[in-house]
Order: structure tokens, then sequence, then C-alpha cells
């Protein structure tokens, strides 16, 4: 464990009783939130407490809490989307936004409404536990469902994985299931109740994913630990394991950067919860616990130093690993439209903006999947661009299944524009405590002013991922996009361009506090440009890398790219 003070958080966990904290004593009390250290501890049972901060009035708050579902790569049956979707009506805000890491949050849940909203999506085999707090987040993977028999078991892999790190205390039942006062017994002498995570658990979230060779859906280069798939035909020969990668950061703090994962080595499929599992428990005996904005994974392999890492987990697992075998070039598949999935059926792929599952005006999504799931009984999975895979569709069914999406206003892939099946955002405000800018909100409006733009300069065909979040922390991924919008202050973004549309590069800081109303005109001058100098075939981001920062900056300082040049 790293020498110094504890932070706050560590002294919560440490006296949590393995994450019980005083939560079911507050439940019992009448208010409408739970105390500092229970605030923190929710969090491990994988909820969020919240206040709506467009009505805070003076130093009152209005709270309400979010609750995130675990869903190892996105699977889940058309009866547990219909719960996520029943409860997000009776007890929410009646949407649901779907995560960037292949889960559900359901908002506006008033503490009074926790205890009834768990045990349904219990009942329906969905759990909440360990989706937040410092423990192995859902673990993602390419949720594309097809007949391959590798593919298949890629996914079984992260259901395996996401079982194997769930935390051992039975808190979460103790308190949200069964009411059964469990706690005595787990503490028999010589028992460890937690032996992945231990008595403090990990010093900071942890993440990780399963990428199929050549389709980086799931960003593998961003994930703590990441593992690709290595493959002779349909055949599973191993993994390529990558450590380190992680987005988050502080802004005016150099000691916290958005980072790429490093390849580590081979392993074989019977080897990986040997190797993540001694890679977690290195990162919980070794990870910074002083300071939580340095306490990621990435800040320890950045200080040790990729080769002294290996041989730690190395010399803790009791053998060394393979050297990094080939793969494949990534592309970003996101999986839209129809697609033969091998076994007699068909999945479609749906675009959800910003992952909002809702309805609004002629657009009414929330009803149109549930009108589908409910007629022609399929199934769904999740990715991480936060959209929709409707699954085992019956050829008969396509045509009427595309009618149902039609009568309620949901549109196909092919009707929309690449900026927008591309682009993505953070929930941001209202209810996010971190946010310190707008972004679910606010990217849709110049989404629409930048297609504009976009298509006046005869570049509707690229394909340009463009990103937002509402402060640094990088939850939708903006640090690996052509361009990332990042909250900076009340509607002033930091402006990133030059990122890599397969996940494989870091963009880079082109300009600070631009106020949301001009975010657009700031970028405009890059596309100019783009489309004047680019070589064949170069897409947007390798064009902004290869020229440089300060060569774009000077070319947009430029009068001449106001107006746009004629074809």
């Amino acid at each position: 464990m790293a020498e110094g003070k504890l932070s706050k958080v560590e002294k919560i966990k440490e006296d949590s009783r393995y994450l019980r904290g005083t939560v079911a004593e507050e439940l019992q009390k009448d208010t409408d939130h739970f105390s500092e250290a229970d605030y923190q501890i929710l969090k491990f049972h994988g909820m969020y407490q919240q206040d709506d901060r467009d009505v805070r009035v003076r130093k009152d708050k209005v709270y309400s809490f979010m609750i995130r579902t675990k869903l190892p790569g996105g699977r889940l049956t058309a009866e547990q989307y219909l719960a996520h979707d029943d409860l997000a009506t009776q007890y929410g805000n009646s949407t649901l936004r779907i995560t960037t890491r292949q889960g559900f949050q359901l908002h506006g849940i008033v503490k009074g409404d926790l205890k009834q909203t768990l045990r349904e999506l219990n009942e329906s085999m969905v759990t909440t536990l360990g989706a937040c707090g410092d423990v192995v987040r859902n673990t993602v993977c390419c949720p594309a469902p097809t007949a391959d028999r590798a593919q298949s078991q890629i996914q079984a892999f992260a259901q395996r994985i996401s079982d194997h790190m769930l935390p051992h205390s039975k808190a979460y039942y103790e308190t949200w299931i069964n009411g059964e006062k469990i706690y005595d017994s787990e503490e028999g002498e010589g028992k460890e109740i937690e032996p992945i995570y231990g008595k403090f658990y990990l010093p900071r979230k942890f993440k990780m994913g399963i990428a199929y060779p050549g389709d980086n859906c799931i960003d593998i280069y961003t994930q703590d630990v990441g593992l690709v798939a290595i493959m002779d035909g349909e055949t599973l020969l191993g993994f390529n394991v990558l450590v380190g990668g992680g987005l988050g950061m502080t802004h005016n703090k150099a000691d916290t950067f958005p980072r790429l994962a490093d390849p580590m080595g081979y392993i074989t499929p019977d080897q990986v919860i040997d190797v993540i599992t001694e890679i977690v428990r290195t990162q919980r005996d070794h990870g910074d616990r002083t300071n939580r904005k340095h306490a990621r994974l990435k800040y320890l392999i950045h200080e040790w130093g990729l080769e002294r890492f290996k041989a730690e987990v190395e010399r803790r697992v009791g053998y060394q690993f393979q050297p990094v075998a080939p793969m494949p070039p990534f592309e970003l598949d996101l999986h839209l439209g129809w697609h033969d999935q091998g076994d007699g059926h068909w999945y479609l792929g749906i675009s959800v903006e910003n992952g909002r599952v809702q309805d609004v005006g002629n657009y009414r999504l929330k009803s149109g999947i549930r009108a589908v799931l409910e007629q022609f009984h399929c199934n769904m999975r999740l990715t991480t661009s936060h959209d929709i895979l409707l699954t085992d569709i019956h050829p008969d069914q396509k045509a009427s299944v595309e009618a149902t999406l039609r009568h309620y206003g949901i549109k196909r892939e092919h009707e929309l524009s690449n900026i927008q099946l591309y682009s993505m955002a953070c929930p941001a405000m209202p209810t996010c405590g971190l946010a310190i800018a707008e972004a679910e909100r606010a990217l849709p409006g110049v989404i629409d002013k930048l297609e504009v733009e976009i298509e006046r300069l005869g570049l509707q065909d690229e394909k340009l991922a463009v990103r937002m979040t509402g402060c640094p922390n990088g939850c939708a991924r903006p640090y690996v996009a052509d361009v990332g919008f990042v909250g900076r202050s009340l509607n002033m973004y930091t402006v990133f361009v030059g990122g890599k549309m397969n996940g494989t590069r870091l963009n880079q800081i082109y300009k600070d506090l631009v106020h949301l109303d001009v975010l657009v005109d700031t970028v405009l001058p890059l596309f100019i440009y783009f489309k004047a100098s680019r070589l064949p075939s170069e897409d947007f981001g390798d064009f902004c890398s290869r020229i440089g920062i300060e060569a774009l900056q000077q070319y947009a300082s430029r009068d001449k790219v106001i107006a746009i040049p004629a074809d």
C-alpha cells in the first residue's frame, strides 16, 4: 500500500464492516438522503446519491438516486429489459440511460423506493452489486451475437470474469434482498471475507474488457485490463493482455492524464482468471490510497514501468507470460443495422442518441423498443457506444420489426448522419455531482450545427467521432475521439482533436476555455483545412495528428478560413 495519510474514503471503507456502514439503519430513517460515509458505501451497492442541480435553492437540495445495473457483455433477455423499463416508469424519471459500459442507469429513484427497486431487479436475475465503487466494474466485451464458437467463448469469459470479481461480502443481499443479518457468521477465525479485494477494497474503480480480434468496439486500450482474443479460425487460442488504460484526468493537474493500455503478454484461456486476479491484487496492494485523483492502475504502471509491473504479476502467478501475439489492425464497428447471426436468426443494431431511452414527441424510442420485445419476444444486447442490439429475430419477422420501429418514429442507421452515429455524451447536468458543464443536453445542438457545416463541405460521408463530457473524468471517452469537448467550467470546454477512430491514439488539446456557443465555429476551420489538404483516404483524426496542433492553430487563425472554399 502506498505510504502516507490515507484518504477520507479509505477510512470509510475500512470502517464499513465490509460495505455495510450504517446503510440499513439509515434506510429506516424518515430522511431523503444518506450520510456522507454511507453515500460512499452505496456506490459499491450500485447506486449514486444525487441532487437536481437545476432546482437547488440556497443550501437545500432535492435528492434522488441513480441505480446502475451490471450486465456482463451487455446481455439481457426481453424479460430483464422489460423489468428495467417497468422500474424506470414506476420509480424513476421514465427514462433509461445506456452506459458506456453496457449497463443501464435508472435515474430519479427516491430513497423510499430503493429497496423495492433493487429487489425487483434481483428477482429478474439482474444485480447492481459492483456496478459502481472501488471494485472491478461491469466487464465489457464485443456484444455482437454470432454462431462463431470463439465469439461465444469470449462472451462467456465476460460473465465468468464478472462473477469471479464480485465482492464476497454478503452486505448487499443482507441490506437489500432478504434482510437477514449474517455479518457475524462471516467473521470466523482466520476466514478471509474478501480474498481478492481485502478490507480496503481497491484504491479506485477498475475496468476490464474483452475485444474480438480486429474489432475495437469496446475501446480496449482505455481499460485497466484488456484481453484481446487471439484466434485460429473459430478456435480461441488465448489472449493478449493489455494493462494500464484509463481516461480520467483533472484540469491543471499535470500528474493526472489519460493513458492508453500497454500490451503486457500473451496467456492461454485457462490462465485468464489467475492472471487478472493477481493484476487486481497488485493494484490493491500498491495503488495510491492517499490521493484518489492518482489512484488508478495507470498511475502505478506509469511510475513503476511496465516491466516491473509485469515481473510482479508473474511472480504472483508463478509463471512468465508468452510474448504478445500478432493481432489484426483494429477497426470500430458500431454493429448497427441488420446482421445475420449465423444460427438462423438476425440482429438489428439501433442507434440511441447519447444512450437515452425515452419518448420525446414523435420519437418514442422507449415505447417502440418495448413494443418490439413484447410482440416478437427477441432479446437484447447493449454496446459501449450506448446503442441497442435487438437479437434472435426470425427472418420472417424482419419486415414487421421495421414497421413497428417506423410507427414509433425510430430511425434506422442509414437515416442518420455519420457524425450523429459516432457521437457520444455523458449524462452530466443536472444530476451528476462531478459535472461542471453540460454534455448530454448540449451535444445534440452542437451536432445539429456541425451536421450542416459538414454537409456544406461535402464531408458527410466521413466517419467522425465527436464526444462530449461535462467534466475531465472522460466517461464518454472523449480523449480518443476525432473531436473531444471536455467541460472546463459553466458553458466552457477544452477542445481536443486528433484521436483515432479505432481507439489506438489519444488526441491533444487544440484550444482551451471555448464557450458552448462557438464550439462549432472553433473546429470548423479544421474541417476546411482537412478538405483542402488531406492525403488520399486520410481520415480527420489522422490528418490532425499528421499536421500537428501548432500548424492547425496557425491555419485556423488565418482570415481566409472564414469562407468555405467552393468545390
